[in-house]
């Protein structure tokens, strides 16, 4: 096996390890019917999320390193897409998803009833919305990486 073989196995399981995971975390949440069940979900979301960080730090290191050992990549449209959309939806973890669930963190924590509030579910609406653009981002790099179009 190439060294360039094994960044690439190594860039699959890095797909794999991160990116699943970060597909079911809207689903992990939306099932809980009270706030003891809803803690619980965004606590194993919590878990989930380390699994997407050290899998999409893997997924850039990799594909930046592949680019490196063969150049040409970087003038491959469907390389160089995935590279800008992966950027940008990595971006939106601090940018617009990490003020967009501080609120709800406040409120999971501060939240004394077992009912869960209203606020939450708009809160919840506006943080799910923006994980799907995200999550529909990362669908189209994959379909770039599988397809390879232009």
């Amino acid at each position: 096996m190439t060294f360039y073989k094994f960044l690439v196995f190594i860039h699959v399981f890095s797909a794999i390890i991160g990116m699943g995971p970060g597909f079911v975390m809207i689903y992990v949440v939306t099932k809980a019917t009270t706030m003891t069940e809803l803690r619980h979900a965004y606590a194993i979301r919590n878990r989930l999320h380390i699994f997407v960080m050290v899998g999409g730090t893997l997924l850039l290191i990799t594909g930046l390193w592949m680019g490196a050992l063969n150049p040409y990549l970087f003038h491959a449209g469907w390389y160089v897409t995935s590279l800008i959309l992966f950027l940008i939806a990595l971006g939106f973890g601090p940018i617009v998803l990490s003020p967009r669930s501080k609120p709800i963190k406040a409120l999971l924590k501060s939240y004394a009833g077992d009912d869960i509030p209203d606020r939450y579910y708009t809160l919840a609406k506006k943080l799910f919305f923006y994980e799907r653009i995200e999550n529909l981002i990362f669908l189209i790099v994959i379909a770039l990486m599988i397809t390879k179009p232009f």
